[in-house]
Formats: C-alpha cells, sequence, structure tokens
C-alpha cells in the first residue's frame, strides 16, 4: 500500500464513478505510491509535486487515461504517450480500457511519473506557441460590442481558456451556429469560467 494521502474529495469522486471505476482506483495506487499529493481539481483527481500539477485521471467513454501535465517535456522511451489533439501542446495521456492494461506496464507508468516530477524539479517549461494565429470570429467580437465586460471577462481568462473558447466558437460553419455556441457561454465567460470549468 502506498505512504501517501488520500484525500476525501478524490473518494467521493471514485465513489460516484459510473465508469472506469477500477481502473481509477489502480492508477490511483499507482500514482500514490509515487509520493504525490492527492488532490480534486477540474473535477478530477490530479496529484501533485510541491503545490505543482503532475498528473491527472479522468475518464471518457472510451478510454480512461493517466494525463501528465507537462508530458511533452518526457522522453516516452515506450513510445506510449498521446497527444489528445494537435492543439493541446503540453498535455499527454496514456490510455487504458481495463485494469489489466494498467498492471501491464505498471513499473513504465512509475518511470514516467518519476521523470514527471524531475522535470517538475528542474524547473522546465513547455514553450508554448504564440496566440498569433487566433482570430476572435465575428459573432463573439459583435456580442464585445453589445456587451463590454464580456471582453474585459474574456480578456482576464488564462490563455488556455481564450483559446478554448476561441477554437470552440469558430468551429462550426454556420454562422448561426457560432452565434449559438457564443451565447450559450455568455454568463460562463463572465463568471470567469473556462468552456470546461
Amino acid at each position: 500500500m502506498t505512504n501517501s494521502k488520500t484525500n476525501p474529495k478524490v473518494d467521493e469522486f471514485l465513489s460516484k464513478a459510473k465508469q472506469w471505476q477500477a481502473e481509477f482506483e489502480k492508477l490511483r495506487l499507482i500514482v500514490l505510491d509515487c509520493k504525490l499529493t492527492e488532490e480534486l481539481k477540474w473535477g478530477v483527481p490530479c496529484y501533485t509535486f510541491q503545490n505543482n500539477n503532475i498528473v491527472l485521471i479522468h475518464g471518457f467513454k472510451e478510454y480512461c487515461a493517466i494525463l501528465f501535465i507537462k508530458g511533452s517535456l518526457l522522453h516516452d522511451t515506450h513510445r506510449i504517450l498521446i497527444q489528445q489533439t494537435e492543439k493541446v501542446q503540453a498535455g499527454r495521456q496514456i490510455r487504458f480500457t481495463n485494469v489489466q492494461d494498467i498492471e501491464a506496464i505498471e513499473s513504465i507508468l512509475k518511470a514516467y511519473i518519476y521523470e514527471a516530477i524531475e522535470v517538475e524539479k528542474a524547473g522546465l517549461k513547455v514553450d508554448f506557441k504564440k496566440n498569433t494565429a487566433l482570430i476572435i470570429p465575428e459573432e463573439l467580437q459583435n456580442k464585445f460590442d453589445e456587451i463590454p465586460d464580456l471582453k474585459s471577462a474574456f480578456e482576464a481568462l488564462t490563455p488556455g481558456r481564450q483559446r478554448a473558447y476561441l477554437y470552440y466558437f469558430s468551429e462550426p460553419k454556420q454562422s448561426k451556429t457560432r452565434v449559438s455556441r457564443v451565447e450559450k457561454y455568455v454568463q460562463q465567460i463572465l463568471g470567469g469560467k473556462g468552456l470546461n470549468d
């Protein structure tokens, strides 16, 4: 068993998990064995070292995953890290569909976690591409003109949250869909929240 303390909020998250519960539990044990601090952030188990995020555990319809926050800086000697989408710059996942897959690479997982801790100890930073290519869709600009506080609230968001909104709002081909998306998230932006908060 692990020496690290479990967090009651994560206990509650796991007890309510409708899918991947056994896989989450196994990943949790492995991560805690690496002496990380367990927290609940963004609604999922997150593991930190000296208050810096190292990995989180999350689930999707087709798979569950351990996400390395600065995974792009890891060596990935076993070629198992996955970039979720081309827009994700730093994070990398290792995906699982059952407990046996996790158990099969437990020692490799721990090695990756320890490497992620060393990346954090060394103070390495991901060299993020600048947002110069991001364009504010006309529908969002119209809403900024209509509600000046919305523009201020949007600009106060982190660059990552701004990017997520801009990609999401720009995606649809039809203007009416873009308008609908902007309308849906006005209050969330005014509340200082990101697309997935």
